[in-house]
């Protein structure tokens, strides 16, 4: 936490956060439709650029929303790894792990290649495909992270991320409806192809209770990346950027440590049920708080000159994406 002063510094962000999450909250019980982490993005770009707000979350509103975008997002990823169970994963069986496997390496590298063709600047070709390839807005603040990038060049990834995978939860249904998939192969596009794994619920769940029981364990598989690809890439950046990038930040943050444990005590079965809801509903709070505070921090001028190329970029990495999990999907799941 932070020190006596920093703290009291800290408390109208942190009640600014607290109110947008309320908000949030209050906009998903009216209009089920948009996601509690959407309508979280959507407030916090809101409160950075709207006269009058904006100002105030420039100044008084700052420190507390920079924490909340940092500290509250690595707690959320330390409760997300309560998700996680290896015995539901390894009932998939070792080829089709292997093969979810495969696909996160694939969509890591082909959304890399294209945001790179796009030209987004600095790292956020990094940060977009780990969100894209893993599990949203957590794979960003771990890569982040383990590469020491701050948390507001982070912004725009966390958004991309976050409103392409609110997009899937309208068009996927539609597609498998079309293509007339089964709730397995359904259900498997879901886990595969979905961001967020609140995101995948809400789209998986359409196809019924077979879908969503494989949306959920496949994009477990995908969730269970984020330590291996965060240390990877802070190895790469370790040895790219050579002694003259100073102090490293530690190749396995404390925060992906912390996953990794939370998820070997969700494998062991040890916590109730009602235990793992409320640290299901704190990581939703955790994570609407930080997206708030990342989207207060996006200046929409400058994203004007980007944005554009982010969002295409975005776009076309899901579209291909959801052809390359459409696919593993016919291969593995019987129609």
């Amino acid at each position: 936490m932070p020190a006596p002063n920093a703290l009291r510094a800290s408390l109208p962000g942190l009640a600014a956060a607290a109110a947008a999450v309320v908000l949030c909250l209050l906009l998903h019980r009216m209009f089920p439709a948009v996601p509690v982490l959407t309508a979280a993005v959507l407030l916090g770009l809101l409160a950075g650029n709207v006269p009058g707000p904006a100002a105030v979350a420039a100044g008084r509103w700052r420190p507390g929303l920079a924490f909340s975008a940092k500290k509250f997002l690595r707690l959320g990823i330390v409760l997300l790894g309560l998700k996680v169970s290896l015995l539901d994963i390894a009932e998939l069986g070792w080829l089709t792990v292997a093969l979810v496997i495969a696909l996160v390496a694939f969509s890591f590298g082909a959304t890399y290649l294209v945001c790179r063709a796009f030209r987004l600047p600095g790292e956020e070709p990094v940060l977009v495909a780990a969100g894209f390839s893993i599990c949203g807005v957590s794979a960003v603040g771990a890569v982040a992270a383990a590469r020491g990038i701050r948390a507001e060049r982070a912004a725009v990834p966390a958004a991309m991320v976050t409103l392409c995978g609110t997009l899937a939860i309208a068009v996927l249904p539609l597609l498998g409806a079309v293509l007339g998939l089964s709730p397995e192969r359904f259900g498997f596009l879901a886990g595969a192809s979905v961001h967020d794994v609140g995101q995948v619920v809400a789209t998986a769940q359409t196809g019924g209770a077979a879908a969503l029981a494989l949306a959920v364990v496949v994009k477990l598989v995908r969730v269970l990346m984020l330590a291996p690809v965060s240390a990877l890439a802070g190895l790469h950046h370790r040895r790219t950027a050579g002694t003259s990038a100073g102090k490293f930040p530690p190749l396995v943050p404390l925060f992906v440590a912390g996953f990794v444990a939370a998820v070997a005590l969700r494998t062991t079965g040890l916590l109730p049920a009602g235990m793992l809801d409320a640290a299901a509903l704190a990581q939703e709070l955790l994570f609407a708080a930080a997206l708030f505070g990342l989207g207060a921090s996006v200046n929409l001028r400058s994203l004007a000159r980007t944005g554009g190329r982010a969002a295409a970029a975005s776009l076309v990495s899901w579209a291909i994406i959801v052809a390359a999990a459409l696919g593993l999907a016919v291969l593995l799941v019987p129609a």
